[in-house]
């Protein structure tokens, strides 16, 4: 997700260099502000493909009992325009929660997927902290077997960048090499240079798997490394975390992307490749809605995965 760079956090951060920035275009004229504040067309030569029948076979591989149970832990949240989250949506405040995720193998492996922020990360912008939560998920980063980043923004990434002891869980660390390649997307968060060249990146061209019943899914765009996690349970159920590939469902199920602003300038995505993975997103929704689709920080979502036991709060 991470808007950290909208400037300096002492001074309300990414609100006051929203509020600058829509004065300019407000001065500009209405044809700037439709143009980097609304408009969110669907590109002709946007393409994304994804195969769910090579996903299924994939997290199959090798054999080997599938996760128990997919437990999530709540860390923060950030309050953003709702244009900032689907273009045109209006400037009504909307919550974006922080969330990381822990695998629960029969045999007691784990594993995680993202690693939320820490407070001082969030630099005052990131409210209801959950330190206590925050703690849980740190402890489980020492336990678990494999950490694996939907992407290279703080509020993904943090966690695994704040870890106390860096070194003693690098073989354990799945971090693709565009990921590795891009640092600079991780701001504040910084790895040390001779920790990050330690990790053994996972090099793949578009679905691998890592272990019994998970499978990346490579979908570059929001940033150069990002990746959906797809995750089959014991019982079947089927989890599908975009990461930032959207934010809401509403991305989704709209077609839509967050405003150009922030895309394009702030973000630095490329939206015609976000578009392709929306559209496919909802194509696949459509053809196979026992599929639950998590994008990165909708909180009503999440309440209905929790109500219907596909994740479980807490870890353990």
């Amino acid at each position: 997700m991470s808007l950290h760079n909208w400037g300096d956090t002492k001074l309300s951060g990414w609100k006051r260099n929203l509020l600058i920035a829509v004065a300019v275009i407000v001065a500009l004229g209405g044809g700037a502000y439709y143009w980097l504040i609304v408009e969110s067309s669907f590109p002709s030569d946007a393409r994304f493909d994804l195969d769910i029948s090579k996903v299924r076979a994939l997290a199959h591989e090798g054999g080997g009992e599938k996760p128990l149970s997919i437990r999530v832990e709540h860390v923060a949240n950030f309050h953003f325009p709702a244009t900032a989250v689907v273009a045109g949506d209006g400037w009504s405040t909307v919550d974006l929660p922080v969330y990381t995720f822990q695998l629960v193998y029969p045999d007691g492996i784990t594993g995680i997927v993202d690693t939320a922020l820490t407070e001082a990360q969030g630099s005052g912008n990131a409210t209801g902290f959950d330190q206590d939560a925050y703690n849980r998920m740190e402890a489980a980063i020492g336990k678990a077997r494999f950490i694996v980043i939907t992407h290279e923004h703080m509020d993904h990434i943090g966690g695994l960048g704040a870890y106390p002891d860096l070194p003693s869980i690098a073989s354990n660390v799945k971090l693709n090499e565009e990921q590795i390649a891009n640092p600079d997307r991780s701001a504040p968060v910084q790895i040390p240079a001779e920790v990050l060249a330690s990790f053994k990146p996972v090099i793949y061209t578009d679905y691998k798997a890592i272990a019994p019943g998970v499978v990346l899914i490579k979908s570059p765009g929001h940033t150069p490394g990002s990746q959906m996690v797809y995750v089959q349970k014991a019982d079947g159920t089927e989890l599908l975390l975009l990461g930032d590939v959207a934010w809401h469902f509403r991305n989704v199920e709209t077609l839509r992307e967050r405003a150009r602003l922030v895309t394009q300038f702030f973000l630095k995505e490329n939206r015609t490749q976000v578009f392709g993975e929306l559209k496919a997103l909802s194509d696949l929704h459509a053809a196979e809605p026992k599929i639950n689709i998590m994008p990165g920080h909708d909180g009503q979502v999440m309440e209905g995965l929790l109500a219907e036991g596909v994740v479980t709060q807490g870890f353990e």
